[in-house]
């Protein structure tokens, strides 16, 4: 089935069904002042494209530098000392 174009006033009173026609149908348009401005996808569509984002927690932290790689990056930080505050 074609994408429907959604108007906005439109998308926004009926969003239910514009959810629901994106997951059956696939990718929905929703225009503003008669323009294509944003699309309403399902999770598993946006995934496919972005698939760096299904990153785990785990697969995060294995890609972080390690401690040698990391030092480095944290002797680039700025190195003032830090002052004293009466609290």
């Amino acid at each position: 089935m074609q994408a429907k174009l959604w108007q906005l006033q439109e998308a926004k009173n009926r969003f239910s069904e514009l959810v629901e026609t994106a997951l059956v149908d696939g990718v929905q348009t929703v225009t503003r002042h008669g323009k294509p401005t944003v699309v309403v996808m399902s999770i598993d569509s946006y995934n496919e494209l972005c698939p760096e984002r299904e990153r785990s927690w785990v697969d995060w932290l294995t890609d972080c530098p390690d401690g040698e790689e990391l030092s480095e990056i944290l002797s680039e930080r700025d190195q003032r000392e830090v002052r004293d505050i009466e609290l």
